[in-house]
């Protein structure tokens, strides 16, 4: 089997493994739908390269308003690689405690919110202490991680705990450990990683699950649609007011921000 072959089979292993979750897809996207028809938004995190998974959520084609994309340049910037900016940096603030409180300090939070939160391991301190915040807020917390990978890491939270202790409902992007999935002949080390993938299978189940609930609710869907699907006039149109949309969801965000907020 070429390399490309076996990435590919494993591949298949990961949609089977998001076929079978598709209950707790449907409760996740119950929370999601509930958190937009009440006019607030799905906050959704991820440091790191679970950043992806965030951008593929919103905003992108075959998406809608409703999710609020938190993605500190800090943890997610990787082009530079070395120097000023580099990932040594990123690796470092993503396990510093109290990053995540800091954040969340900008926005006004309510118990109608829902949040996802997105890491593979589950065991960095910034994506914990996320969710903590979020749970400390009431604030509903679905996560995202690879459950053979996280089982078999260790969590660099002092106390041991994990993203998925402090999750009210977690999905598994059936990744497994150390995420690589292809065994190249005589190389010790393995290549080619699937969680991005397995995130992105349940990022986009998600959203079809919940444009659904919200169709059939009655919601005006405002999809990011491209051009050469519904004319250069509609695509404009939509982008438009999606973004319009979006923007008015989160200045509910901010109307009352602080201590009192």
């Amino acid at each position: 089997m070429t390399p490309s072959a076996q990435y590919l089979l494993a591949c298949e292993g990961l949609v089977d493994v998001v076929r079978r979750q598709q209950a707790s897809i449907a409760t996740a996207a119950d929370w999601f739908a509930r958190t937009i028809l009440a006019g607030r938004m799905v906050h959704v995190f991820g440091s790191g390269h679970s950043r992806i998974m965030v951008e593929e959520m919103w905003p992108r084609y075959g998406s809608f308003p409703g999710f609020n994309p938190i993605v500190e340049l800090s943890l997610t910037f990787h082009n530079p690689v070395v120097g000023a900016n580099g990932q040594r940096q990123a690796m470092f603030l993503e396990n510093v405690s109290g990053l995540a409180a800091r954040i969340l300090r900008n926005f006004a939070l309510a118990a109608e919110d829902t949040a996802l939160v997105i890491s593979s391991s589950g065991c960095n301190v910034v994506p914990i202490e996320m969710a903590e915040e979020f749970q400390r807020r009431g604030v509903r917390v679905v996560s995202i991680i690879s459950r053979a990978h996280s089982v078999a890491s260790t969590s660099r939270r002092p106390d041991g705990r994990k993203l998925q202790d402090f999750s009210d409902l977690v999905l598994d992007t059936g990744a497994p450990i150390g995420d690589a999935m292809v065994q190249v002949a005589d190389l010790d080390t393995p290549v080619a990683p699937g969680s991005t993938v397995g995130g992105c299978l349940l990022v986009n189940c998600l959203k079809a699950e919940v444009a659904h609930r919200l169709h059939e609710a009655g919601q005006p869907l405002r999809v990011l649609t491209a051009s050469a699907l519904v004319g250069g006039d509609r695509a404009t149109d939509l982008f438009e007011s999606a973004y319009d949309e979006h923007a008015h969801r989160l200045a509910k965000l901010f109307a009352t921000v602080g201590p009192t907020g």
